[in-house]
């Protein structure tokens, strides 16, 4: 609770503008901090507590200011376990945001597409998510004044908010999955008799991220919304082979109903 309050503390002294929403924004997604009016930003380096984001495609800081007029707080890039860091520090940041007075998250990333319906290139509303992490954020002595012992994640993406995304994709005519994300560990990227395991197990998308971060914000009582990229299909869907390139790529091929979809939600919020 110290170093949460001394990272919240630094954060609030660097602007007046204190933020009801939450962006977390994945690898080439970072692009929509850049549409923040009024932006204060913060390094990561910067911020007592935070580790430094080394992965293509996330900036490393943190922007706030207003998007559509609502007060926002965006991480332009995210820490991942891959990275070497712990759960806690994965899931630092979201502690922070809760401590600031952010209620509602909004979470993205880019994914491979498991599920053989789907395309490079599509959003998907994550409906539910499957932990393959092997550990869980909220593992040792657990501190009420963050949340309770047990949470429940029967609901862990909020209902109202997984309608409200379907509704305003309906009205501005940008076309949605939805479905259910896989988190692993990475960095490897999975074998095909993986992907045909999570298949089996009823993932339509995986990654390397966000299912940290989602358990810490629903622990924390926050309300959450996620957002997946398919970025390229999962191993052995397409005789090809993977590569981060082809998931930044992808990611700037959509960008534009990226945007324009998550601009659009936040306006509602």
């Amino acid at each position: 609770m110290t170093q949460i309050e001394e990272a919240k503390q630094f954060i609030l002294s660097k602007t007046d503008n204190l933020p009801d929403i939450g962006l977390i924004l994945g690898s080439g997604l970072g692009v929509l901090a850049d549409d923040i009016q009024n932006p204060v930003t913060i390094p990561y380096t910067d911020i007592p507590g935070f580790p430094s984001s080394t992965v293509a495609g996330h900036k490393g800081q943190l922007v706030i200011g207003e998007l559509e007029g609502t007060r926002v707080v965006a991480m332009q890039g995210r820490f991942h376990f891959y990275e070497g860091y712990s759960m806690d520090l994965v899931t630092f940041p979201v502690r922070v945001m809760k401590a600031a007075g952010v209620s509602t998250l909004v979470v993205t990333n880019a994914a491979g597409g498991i599920n053989e319906s789907f395309e490079a290139g599509d959003l998907m509303i994550i409906d539910d998510h499957i932990n393959q992490f092997g550990t869980n954020p909220l593992i040792g002595k657990n501190d009420d004044a963050l949340g309770v012992r047990f949470p429940d994640m029967s609901q862990a993406y909020a209902p109202e908010l997984k309608q409200l995304a379907e509704t305003t994709a309906s009205e501005i005519g940008v076309a949605l999955k939805k479905g259910v994300y896989v988190g692993n560990t990475g960095p490897s990227y999975e074998t095909p008799a993986e992907v045909r395991m999570l298949r089996t197990l009823g993932g339509d998308a995986v990654g390397m991220s966000t299912v940290p971060e989602v358990i810490a914000a629903v622990h924390g009582g926050m309300k959450v919304l996620g957002i997946s990229c398919i970025s390229n299909m999962a191993a052995g869907i397409l005789d090809q082979p993977l590569t981060h390139d082809e998931v930044m790529e992808t990611t700037e091929r959509v960008k534009q109903d990226f945007l324009q979809l998550v601009t659009a939600v936040v306006k509602k919020l």
